[in-house]
């Protein structure tokens, strides 16, 4: 049963009213707008309010500005039951957020009529809200699968290309985390702030594991050489990023609609080789022109590649790691990206050491991909 709450400093209004709803509702009633906000307050919840406007210490008008400016009394449905009949207070009510206006003295059937149609319509209004919010919680449901589907997708394409290559996925890890703080760092520079947005920062992070997707494509001879390559191996070397951006874009051709990871995973992929100066590759872009994506994965991958064992040289101290980078500034890296990661060592060194490679596991992958027994360290 619905329930009407009558808001009156009559009594005699208020047993009137009651008498001509009571056999169709349930009616509850206070004799002040203060008492009025103490009974919404209280269990059971009206479902429309017949209030009063002249009534002493608060009137109508109050009552109704309190109801509204709180979220949990605000879609209650008011009904002014008034013997003013003004026309400017009648405005003045409907501007408040009342629904209707009754005139005193009432008559009954316009009353239940009034009643049974605003009730309806709360109903109405209900079973919406109710609706709407099973519906946005399946959206929410089918949303987080389709991102978790993607991002296990993601990972491993990324690690298709790790099966391949002496690098660990821990590689993958540490340079996302370190993507992450240096676009955490940057969000309020002008630089960069009008790019990194939260939905191109999540987009960013979650393509920054398929920089090096195309390794796959490079032979095993060049790929897994633990010497220094030839002028002409490193030119096939250096294939990877057309390689990779290639598959990203035939990916992003399959798919039914733009992705927007994909045209920034192209990007990275693409473009993590180029340097500051122009002096990289495949395109040598030259500052601005280098993508942001891109010339946040540069610093990653090479400070990364730093401080890591690879088959061709030991991995370098922290510190001798860092002094590179900070010579890099403005030739090899964006000078303002630099500084980012210098203002956040100690948080790239934390990363470094939580998802470091033992030096026994990478010996084992680099003998497993060599075909060669592994070698204990």
């Amino acid at each position: 049963m619905q329930t009407v709450l009558i808001v009156d400093d009559t009594p005699e209004n208020i047993l009137l009213l009651s008498a001509l709803l009571q056999p169709h509702y349930r009616v509850r009633a206070a004799t002040s707008g203060a008492r009025a906000l103490q009974v919404v307050a209280s269990p059971p919840r009206p479902d429309l309010i017949l209030l009063d406007v002249m009534m002493p210490e608060m009137d109508g008008y109050t009552v109704l500005e309190r109801l509204k400016s709180e979220p949990g009394t605000a879609d209650i449905p008011v009904v002014f039951v008034t013997a003013l009949d003004r026309g400017s207070d009648e405005e003045r009510g409907l501007a408040l957020g009342a629904v209707d206006y009754i005139s005193k003295p009432i008559k009954p059937a316009v009353v239940l009529a009034r009643v049974k149609t605003h009730l309806e319509l709360k109903l109405a209004r209900d079973w919406l809200q109710d609706r709407n919010t099973v519906l946005e919680a399946e959206i929410a449901r089918r949303m987080e699968e389709n991102l978790l589907i993607q991002d296990i997708s993601i990972r491993a394409l990324a690690h298709l290309a790790e099966i391949r290559d002496p690098e660990t996925g821990n590689h993958l890890r540490r340079t996302q985390g370190y993507i992450r703080l240096l676009a955490d760092y940057l969000l309020d520079h002008p630089r960069f702030s009008g790019f990194l947005t939260e939905q191109n920062l999540q987009s960013l992070i979650k393509s920054a594991p398929l920089h090096d997707i195309g390794k796959v494509g490079i032979p095993d001879h060049i790929l897994l050489k633990p010497g220094k390559l030839t002028p002409q191996e490193w030119d096939i070397m250096k294939t990877h990023c057309q390689l990779g951006y290639e598959a990203i874009e035939q990916a992003e051709r399959d798919a039914e609609k733009p992705v927007e990871f994909l045209r920034m995973a192209k990007d990275i992929a693409r473009y993590h080789h180029e340097k500051w100066d122009g002096s990289g590759y495949p395109e040598g872009l030259a500052g601005e022109a280098i993508p942001i994506p891109a010339r946040l994965m540069a610093l990653a991958d090479v400070f990364d590649a730093l401080i890591a064992r690879r088959a061709y040289k030991p991995p370098l101290p922290f510190e001798r790691a860092v002094a590179i980078i900070r010579e890099g500034r403005g030739s090899h890296f964006d000078p303002d990206i630099v500084d980012a990661f210098l203002a956040r060592l100690d948080e790239f060194e934390s990363i470094a050491a939580r998802h470091a490679d033992s030096e026994a596991d990478s010996l084992a992958k680099m003998a497993a991909l060599l075909g060669v027994p592994a070698v204990e360290p």
